[in-house]
């Protein structure tokens, strides 16, 4: 380690981690890899202070009088810095100028996002920095302008942050193209990755390096992060509990621990739940306000950022916020993390504790807030699955090949490619590295004239051939409208919201504010709005003088729990059915699980309950294997549909993290052995396909498709077209390929994602060969238990129209349910002795 890089640490009284200086001593020799340790640890200088040594080592040190950038020129572009979201760029920037403003290093380093003003993207169109923080996007709009190869070649270090967060999505694969494209412009190229921990880690160096992952490292942080995993105790815990029925219940047991820390980020699952619980905090405790600020993705970039600066610099007591504040920000005042809700998975909840704590040697504190009963048995699940290191996997992507086409215009746009030598450089990345001829010369047919079915429309002949036999864009037009395209995998279907003077609030889903007239209030920011009008993609709103509305819903907010956590939840649940109750939060819920024994069984590892219950004379069927809710809801579709085909009946089903229920006016016919054959995986995908209408699954996936396939254009900056255009116009391309080019893989592809994504069919594959090796336990309760009554609920949700609120309903259920449990006797068990 270089002297100099030394006083870095000796100056915060640090001393550098073993699994540090590995890192470097791995780069300085030439080497790539991925670097994976607990958030606070020091993974940023591990993978940074590589480049930083060979610069010094390379004369680059020199005494800087200033450590402002201005004016300064520097050395040409050596490392990119790629980060998953805008957010992280800005405190990025910082982590990685503070070293070489110390050091006196003759290096510029800058960022450039969609954020970033244009008179900066003009500067640096002319002469990128020695480094450039930028997103996957933006790497890829830079890729795709013809003098890259002479921008790149003196490039000798990508480094792709957060990795965890990339890999088994869209963008992860354009980052893996484009790294592909960096290595054949800058020969010798090294690539690192910084990850949190994953439970596939050798298979996510192996995704980031693509054919160079033989020789990849692995680098371990060696030194576990003290995690204190706690959860607040409700005073008064119902015994037939059900979705969100403890709600804001806790809300004066987390004013008083946000009271007691300096800083608190308060995580939630959703933005409408981030809103709800900024509002009772201001409610409830008013002598907090202008210490307490909302944080999500839908609120004005600038608004946010303030919030961030005003949170590193110790100025708030708490944020509300959700996965915006997830990832890689640095804000040292935060000494505890409240999470509302289940986290729903190992990794989620110990990347969120890591925002508290984030240095070295000091603990990260969570604070569990149940909003389920049941969520008690998760916080402890999670804390037990955490302490083993069961952390959850990633399954990377394959054959994206709406990605593929995007990437293959991009390269047109950049002077063009030889189709041989972009196939091997496509096909040394992970998701393409299968790729047969035959998908490969599809992509050139897609590309070069649309395919079978478009060829007859120039504006999808994108790419030809020219004189010196390059595929080149068709024209500069077309490679321009390609470059306003290339972010529309992170696209989401809002519209702004704005007051009538002018000022940008955020922005809400279209599809939200399309239920709305005007006159109707609704909440954002923590602001209650009146909306006036909405004209091209803004709605328009002012303060609302009546103090109520309704919370915007975001689509994407119920997770399923995880296959770890899930496990870990049985595991639980099966030690409470043996009378073990470890913990407070198992103690706390014991009186709802041993009502759960008395009415019904808490069913083992190797059993699947099956509670069948007559409600106010409707069957009802509820099932437990534990696999999570997506999981749930295929399997559910799929056993209401074959049961109505043993007999001429009618069968709704609902599902949660925890079980099945099936319902239908009649009994339905299943008994012993009938279980195995509805849990066959005989016919599976037909069956699937006949019950949950999976050609509209797909022609819904393939909206997104054909936005990345460059088949929709957005429209420009500022003027995004509606929702609804997009949604025509990609259902007329599904039904123009379905018609005329059936094999399109595009139509493939969204099967595809229908089935692993929406469906999760490995999951549910799994599912089902579990429950069909199982024991079936089949029980008829007297009354809704304390395990079905959950779903029951859902069930009362999902079906029943009327006048009458649904949470008052399920409050009538149940004073009835709690009356039964105190006046009833427990009855008398029989033993049955073997031979009598």
């Amino acid at each position: 380690m270089h002297k100099e890089v030394e006083s870095l640490f000796h100056g915060r009284g640090w001393r550098p981690m073993a699994f540090q200086e590995r890192a470097w001593e791995s780069y300085l020799s030439g080497g790539s890899g991925l670097i994976c340790a607990p958030t606070g640890l020091g993974k940023t200088w591990a993978a940074w202070l590589g480049p930083v040594i060979e610069g010094i080592r390379e004369g680059g040190a020199k005494a800087a009088e200033t450590k402002s950038e201005k004016g300064r020129v520097g050395e040409p572009l050596r490392v990119l810095w790629i980060t998953p979201l805008r957010a992280l760029a800005n405190d990025t920037l910082e982590s990685l100028r503070e070293p070489v403003d110390e050091l006196g290093l003759n290096w510029t380093v800058q960022l450039r996002t969609g954020d970033t003003p244009q008179s900066v993207k003009v500067k640096q169109k002319e002469r990128l920095p020695t480094a450039l923080v930028t997103t996957p996007e933006s790497l890829s709009v830079l890729l795709s302008y013809p003098d890259s190869r002479e921008r790149f070649d003196s490039l000798r270090c990508v480094v792709v942050d957060e990795w965890h967060e990339l890999l088994g999505t869209k963008r992860g694969v354009q980052a893996e193209l484009c790294i592909a494209r960096l290595r054949a412009m800058a020969p010798g190229l090294r690539t690192w990755g910084v990850s949190a921990t994953l439970g596939n880690l050798d298979q996510a160096r192996d995704v980031l390096l693509g054919a160079a992952s033989a020789a990849g490292h692995l680098i371990r942080g060696e030194a576990a992060k003290e995690l204190d995993i706690c959860t607040i105790i409700p005073g008064d815990i119902e015994r037939f509990p059900w979705a969100g029925h403890l709600g804001t219940r806790c809300v004066e047991q987390v004013i008083g621990a946000v009271r007691g820390a300096r800083t608190t980020l308060l995580f939630t699952n959703t933005r409408s739940q981030a809103e709800i619980w900024f509002r009772r905090l201001m409610t409830d405790a008013p002598d907090l306000m202008g210490q307490v600020a909302i944080h999500h993705g839908s609120l004005d970039r600038k608004l946010r950022g303030r919030i961030e600066v005003m949170l590193g610099e110790g100025k708030l007591k708490c944020v509300v916020c959700t996965s915006s504040l997830d990832l890689g920000v640095d804000f040292a005042p935060v000494d505890q993390v409240l999470q509302v809700g289940s986290p729903k998975g190992v990794a989620r909840l110990v990347q969120r504790a890591g925002r508290s704590g984030h240095q070295p040697g000091a603990k990260s504190r969570v604070l569990g807030v149940p909003a389920n009963a049941f969520e008690l048995v998760e916080f402890a699940a999670a804390r037990e699955a955490a302490a083993v290191g069961q952390i959850e996997e990633r399954s990377p992507l394959r054959k994206s090949m709406d990605v593929l086409v995007q990437h293959m215009v991009t390269v047109s746009c950049a002077g063009g490619f030889d189709e041989e030598e972009l196939k091997r450089e496509v096909r040394s990345t992970f998701a393409f590295a299968g790729i047969t001829d035959e998908e490969w010369g599809w992509a050139m047919d897609f590309v070069t004239r649309g395919g079978p079915a478009l060829k007859a429309y120039p504006d999808y002949a994108r790419v030809h051939r020219n004189e010196e036999g390059k595929w080149v864009a068709a024209s500069d037009r077309l490679a321009r409208r390609h470059r306003m395209g290339i972010g529309t995998i992170t696209s989401e279907s809002s519209i702004n919201v704005k007051y009538t003077s002018g000022k940008t609030l955020g922005h809400v889903e279209e599809s939200f504010v399309a239920r709305l007239l005007p006159g109707a209030r609704f909440v954002l920011s923590g602001r209650l709005l009146e909306l006036i009008r909405v004209r091209e993609m803004t709605a328009y709103v002012r303060r609302a003088t009546r103090k109520s509305g309704i919370v915007p819903r975001w689509d994407g907010g119920r997770f399923s729990l995880s296959t770890q956590l899930a496990a870990a939840v049985r595991r639980k649940l099966s030690e409470a059915g043996e009378g073990k109750y470890d913990g407070p939060e198992m103690q706390a819920i014991r009186p709802l699980l041993e009502l759960q024994k008395k009415w019904s069984v808490i069913p083992g590892p190797r059993q699947l309950l099956v509670e069948s219950i007559k409600v106010d004379r409707v069957h009802h069927l509820f099932l437990f294997p534990f696999q999570g809710r997506a999981a749930h809801e295929g399997l559910g579709a799929l056993l209401a549909y074959r049961l109505s085909k043993r007999a001429p009946l009618t069968v709704i089903s609902v599902a949660n993290d925890y079980g099945i229920g099936l319902k239908s006016d009649a009994p339905m016919p299943v008994a012993g052995e009938g279980w195995r054959e509805l849990f066959s995986q005989g016919l599976l995908l037909e069956d699937l396909a006949a019950c949950l209408n999976s050609a509209n699954f797909a022609r819904r996936q393939f909206r997104d498709i054909a936005r990345v396939a460059g088949l929709i254009i957005p429209g420009f900056p500022g003027a995004q077209r509606p929702m609804r255009h997009v949604q025509a116009s990609s259902e007329m391309f599904f039904k123009v390929f379905e018609d005329f080019d059936p094999s399109n893989l595009l139509l493939d592809q969204a099967r595809r994602e229908v089935l692993d994504m929406q469906l999760e069919i490995v999951r549910l594959r799994s599912a089902m060969d579990h429950a069909a090796g199982q024991q079936v336990l089949p029980i008829t309760p007297r009354h809704l238990t304390p395990m079905s009554f959950p779903i029951w609920a859902e069930h009362l949700r999902a079906t029943t129209l009327s006048s009458e609120k649904w949470s008052d309903m399920v409050q009538k259920m149940v004073v009835e349910l709690e009356r039964s449990a105190d006046t009833e006797k427990k009855p008398e068990r029989k033993v049955v002795r073997a031979g009598r």
